[in-house]
């Protein structure tokens, strides 16, 4: 999958020294996600199990033992995963 954009990520966790604690395992996610090939959301369940698939093809993802919450959006005919937020379940 390409992914748009890691610039995302890295700003949440350089910008606040709190967050230093989501750098591996967002980067672990960035990883695994840029060698999945997602074709429909069951796929990413078979790979994340506590993934939440919501409507329009958006997926939250649980970051750090359910620390943080990433949400993203996933154009599955172009193999393409737009982040669209990261931060805490507060935010």
């Amino acid at each position: 999958m390409r992914i748009i954009a890691l610039s995302t990520l890295k700003t949440f966790w350089e910008n606040d020294p709190s967050y230093a604690d989501a750098t591996q395992p967002t980067l672990a996610w960035y990883r695994h996600a840029l060698k999945a090939n997602w074709a429909k959301p069951a796929e990413i369940k078979a790979d994340f199990k506590n993934a939440s698939i919501l409507k329009d093809d958006r997926v939250v993802f649980n970051i750090a033992g359910n620390k943080y919450r990433l949400v993203v959006w996933i154009n599955y005919a172009y193999n393409v995963v737009y982040i669209r937020f990261i931060g805490t379940h507060a935010q």
